[in-house]
């Protein structure tokens, strides 16, 4: 009797043991993971409230992890959703960051494709734009990112009506090549 329950005993310290003593990093994973899914109302909108919140805690695995695959993974979701809600020079530096820090990322042309998107279209710098977009063709000329980051060259600083007159001259000359 004596020896079964101290079966039991050791069996329940080794439960315990091994569901207490997760590690920072999965914790910290769980975190992110379960704040994922309470940043989205009841309609499945983002709630803006939640936003910088869930920006900093990827941020902060990212410095507290920054060799774990997962680093560039929440710094280029933190990116994206600092772009998609207005805090552009946010985006901008985390963009840089994944660049700088995790080149060999698989979204680091992505990154910096998208500082050049966020400098052209939130910041209005479009010097900024342009060097970016020259510098993604120069060093990725084989990306799926590489058409458009060339068009948004051809187009960049067009005013929508300038945009208009180019797309009704190229529509013009495609139907009169037709005729031809």
């Amino acid at each position: 009797m004596t020896r079964r329950l101290s079966g039991i005993v050791l069996i329940i310290t080794v439960l315990i043991g091994v569901t207490g003593c997760q590690s920072p990093r999965s914790k910290a994973v769980k975190n992110i993971e379960n704040f994922e899914t309470s940043i989205f109302d009841q309609n499945g909108m983002v709630d803006r409230t939640k936003v910088g919140e869930l920006i900093d805690l990827y941020i902060g695995f990212a410095d507290n992890f920054s060799a774990d695959t997962l680093a560039p993974v929440y710094l280029f979701k933190a990116a994206d959703m600092a772009m998609n809600t207005n805090r552009s020079l946010q985006a901008i530096q985390l963009y840089e960051r994944i660049i700088e820090q995790y080149s060999g990322y698989a979204k680091a042309p992505e990154a910096l494709f998208l500082q050049g998107y966020v400098y052209e279209n939130s910041l209005n710098r479009l010097d900024k734009a342009e060097e970016i977009y020259k510098k993604f063709i120069e060093l990725y000329p084989d990306n799926d990112f590489a058409d458009d980051a060339e068009v948004s060259l051809q187009y960049l600083g067009k005013t929508p009506e300038e945009l208009i007159e180019i797309f009704q001259q190229q529509s013009e000359s495609a139907a009169s090549r037709q005729e031809d």
